[in-house]
């Protein structure tokens, strides 16, 4: 379906990708995920011939879409492509955005179009938005807005740069639904992501892309359980892993929670669960500054890590100060949030060492 072989890819001076090789069959979803100015939205925009390569080629279907003469318009009739922008014509309706491509390019007539365009809508649970323009929507509703305007055109790739990028958890959860029902569908796909949890699920194999290549591909078993690459596995633990630092008695709590979560939410857990994470987290915290702390800088970190294995949250707070433990120091029954710390958790464990204390509570 597509074969990429060799793909070069500058920016001036700045090499972007440098002999990159891919095979992606038919009906196959792939993930790619990386650091960020890794390239892997470039290797999308390279398929979809918006950036042009260098050097080497790209064939989907037999054609080499890299050659010259080659009739691109025709090949994207059969691409879909969702952007981290919705890039939805502002000065028309729901309805016309779908409807558009199909009229102009597929010359179907108005009737033809909308009646699948409605089809399209009630897909994507917004049959009653016909008529609604885009600013009248939320960022999740755009974005499946333009999942259908591509489905409206009956591709048979769809590639997705970064689709949940500029969306809060719960559109997140929204959009990321309507691409697990395009997994049964048949189509090839090709998703550039930053949700871990999401490329496990979906994904046939998944690439992991750095140092301006494809490093590693495998399953998602592989990839996200025993990656080969020492590279691979330190950045699939950093993305598995939610880190905090407090370096004043005045920090952003609110921030904090927003980002806890973010990062839980990722894995679909209910708030009810979220909402006991940080206020642990919370308790701990203020109790740590109360005893070793006081109006002076703290010096405190924290990790929240979700094992879907297990179904536990782990927490491990680090703190430098004097020995204090306080689940130990604030010890009596009278005290609120201790107590509150201990029924909520599973397990709890306190080790000093060299002027460092270190909680580790299982949830």
């Amino acid at each position: 379906m597509i074969k990429v072989d060799g793909l070069y890819k500058t920016f001036g001076a700045t090499e972007v990708l440098t002999d990159v090789h891919a095979h992606i069959e038919k009906g196959e979803c792939i993930a790619a995920i990386g650091p960020s100015g890794s390239g892997k939205s470039v290797f999308l925009r390279c398929i979809a011939m918006l950036e042009k390569p260098d050097r080497g080629s790209i064939c989907i279907n037999g054609i080499d879409i890299t050659k010259k003469g080659t009739d691109l318009n025709r090949v994207r009739e059969k691409m879909g492509m969702v952007y981290q922008g919705f890039n939805l014509f502002s000065h028309l309706n729901v309805l016309d955005n779908i409807t558009l491509a199909p009229r102009w390019v597929k010359k179907q007539s108005r009737a033809e179009a909308e009646e699948k365009a409605m089809e399209l809508l009630s897909m994507i649970s917004l049959v009653d938005r016909g008529k609604s323009f885009p600013h009248q929507l939320s960022g999740g509703q755009q974005q499946r807005v333009a999942i259908a305007r591509c489905l409206a055109m009956e591709p048979e790739i769809m590639l997705f740069d970064e689709p949940t990028s500029a969306l809060d958890p719960a559109m997140t959860g929204e959009v990321l639904a309507i691409i697990r029902k395009l997994t049964k569908m048949g189509l090839t796909m090709l998703i550039v992501t930053h949700e871990m949890s999401f490329a496990r699920d979906v994904a046939d194999r998944v690439f992991y892309i750095d140092e301006k290549r494809i490093y590693e591909e495998g399953t998602p078993e592989v990839i996200f359980e025993r990656p080969r690459s020492e590279k691979t596995r330190a950045f699939i633990t950093r993305q598995n892993i939610f880190a905090f630092r407090i370096d004043s008695v005045a920090f952003d709590m609110t921030a904090m929670n927003a980002r806890i979560e973010v990062y839980l939410t990722k894995y679909n857990l209910p708030l009810a669960r979220v909402y006991k994470v940080q206020l642990v987290l919370e308790e701990l915290i203020m109790e740590i500054i109360r005893l070793c702390y006081g109006v002076s800088r703290p010096e405190m970190e924290f990790t929240v890590a979700y094992a879907p294995g297990s179904d536990e949250i782990a927490i491990c707070l680090h703190y430098v100060a004097d020995r204090v433990n306080p689940l130990e120091e604030s010890g009596d029954e009278d005290e609120l949030g201790m107590v509150l710390v201990k029924k909520m958790s599973k397990r709890r464990e306190y080790l000093y060492l060299n002027g460092r204390n270190q909680i580790a509570v299982t949830l």
